[in-house]
């Protein structure tokens, strides 16, 4: 199972659409914090066409609009510790399904005027970026206690949308994948690390963008974006 890293935790968030399809995000209160980050993510772009009967030898028409899904894995462990927004303030933790109960949320139909649909979902990890709802989950449950409690579970996600999609973070314009980040060394400091970087006045704001409460405790291997400007 993968080890949780020291970089900035994916989060699922509820959103709903206005009349126009923008999307805002609602019921803060549903927001999941992973705890494992996942190590991919799968884009799939499809196409939609009509005709094509290459029998025939008829060619095909590609229509204007096609579907864009996103799937990843997220593994949850209540014997370590559980970040907070991960589950609720009053949930115990010995029974991982508290935690996974939170996720399923984005998949159980919600009354909507006189329809039951599933929540619109985002799902938002640094730069990346994904607008839909969730179309499939899938939990696989292990490592059960003596009292027969599941421990650990891997839920496998699939969001769905009726378009082809991109879309980046506004809080970072950089395209996902190409920010460089430096890897803090022992006993560095955000302080340390912006003087190195040739920013030694920046430092305050390469804190707040990476995140960062305590600027002088950085753990070493931490990945840290020095090329934040100032606003």
């Amino acid at each position: 199972m993968p080890a949780p890293p020291n970089i900035t935790k994916a989060e699922l968030r509820e959103i709903e659409w206005d009349s126009e399809r923008n999307p805002t995000e609602i019921n803060k209160e549903k927001t999941v914090k992973v705890q494992f980050n996942p190590e991919t993510l799968r884009v799939t772009f499809s196409a939609q066409r009509s005709g094509g009967d290459q029998s025939g030898g008829a060619s095909s028409q590609f229509l204007g609009t096609g579907t864009t899904k996103l799937s990843l894995d997220l593994w949850f462990d209540v014997t370590v510790p559980v970040p907070e927004g991960t589950q609720a303030p009053s949930d115990p933790t010995d029974d991982v399904r508290r935690i996974t109960q939170r996720v399923a949320y984005f998949i159980t139909p919600q009354k909507n005027g006189d329809q039951w649909v599933p929540p619109g979902v985002r799902f938002v990890w640094g730069t990346f970026i994904f607008d839909g709802m969730m179309e499939s989950l899938n939990e696989e449950l292990d490592f059960f206690s003596e009292e027969g409690k599941p421990l650990r579970a891997k839920m496998s996600i699939t969001i769905g949308r009726q378009d082809v999609y991109f879309e980046f973070n506004a809080a970072d314009e950089a395209t996902p994948g190409t920010t460089p980040q430096t890897p803090a060394k022992e006993g560095d400091s955000i302080q340390q690390m912006a003087a190195n970087a040739g920013k030694p006045s920046d430092w305050k704001t390469i804190a707040s963008a990476n995140g960062i409460e305590n600027p002088r405790a950085v753990q070493p291997g931490q990945l840290v974006n020095l090329n934040v400007r100032k606003k």
